[in-house]
């Protein structure tokens, strides 16, 4: 092999940006941080940080959702835990002037969790929120807090974030990947309101109840029932083996 020289090429960093998405009080929800450090400080933008050179990308990741929201990566060969999340690489973006510091090519990842707590802020964040997508990618494309001045979101956040949501738009449509906003055991109606934050419609409660019930391996019975959404006890389900939905849910032309 002749000698290679790495000091022909330019250099360049890599990072891994995290779109975070819960459901809360029936929204769906992104995590974001205001940036504590230049470039773009005090802004709002997308959980993430710099590879490090002893780790690969899902491992940076990973450890990225671990320390801004304390949930693990969920694998999905083993049984469920309490704190996993879904995470799955989302797209990579290398746009040469995408940071002002130097050229940096960001692999976004995709995360998704059941309804989670406050958010903590760390590294060189200094505050940390959960936001509806919808004001995040209104359509001035600027978000900020009430009584602060409305900026767009740091680096190409934004695109990355209407790309993430998109994402998981789409792939609950025949997937069953609308089951990692819910907890382990959870009622048809707890999913449909899922469906309905993550699309942004209304859904008949009876013909949802009908295609999911009737989806092969979609849902499993658990046994149990529960009232925590009042009125009648509801029948409690978990998540099937089933990772493609055969037939699709189709989500409605809006």
């Amino acid at each position: 092999m002749p000698p290679y020289d790495p000091s022909t090429f330019p250099p360049f960093a890599v990072t891994v940006d995290l779109v975070v998405l819960t459901v809360r009080r029936h929204a769906l929800c992104a995590l974001v941080v205001r940036r504590g450090e230049p470039p773009f400080q005090g802004r709002w933008a997308l959980p993430g940080g710099f590879v490090r050179a002893d780790e690969d990308l899902g491992a940076a990741a990973a450890r990225e959702l671990v320390e801004e929201t304390g949930l693990c990566a969920q694998d999905p060969s083993a049984p469920a835990v309490g704190n996993g999340a879904h995470l799955e690489q989302l797209a990579t973006y290398g746009d040469p002037g995408r940071d002002p510091r130097m050229r940096v090519v960001s692999v976004a990842h995709l995360a998704l969790a059941p309804d989670l707590p406050a958010p903590r802020a760390g590294g060189d964040a200094n505050s940390a929120r959960w936001a509806s997508v919808d004001d995040l990618l209104g359509a001035d494309g600027s978000f900020g807090q009430e009584g602060e001045s409305q900026t767009p979101l740091a680096f190409d956040h934004a695109q990355i974030l209407a790309d993430g949501v998109e994402r998981a738009r789409s792939k609950i449509e025949y997937s069953s990947l609308a089951t990692a906003f819910c907890p382990q055991e959870f009622t048809v109606g707890e999913l449909r309101r899922v469906y309905e934050a993550v699309w942004g419609v209304v859904l008949d409660p009876r013909n949802f109840h009908r295609k999911v019930t009737g989806t092969p391996g979609f849902l499993v019975p658990t046994g149990g029932t529960t009232t925590r959404q009042g009125g009648r006890p509801a029948q409690l389900f978990r998540a099937g083996a089933a990772t493609v939905l055969n037939p699709p849910m189709l989500r409605p032309e809006v």
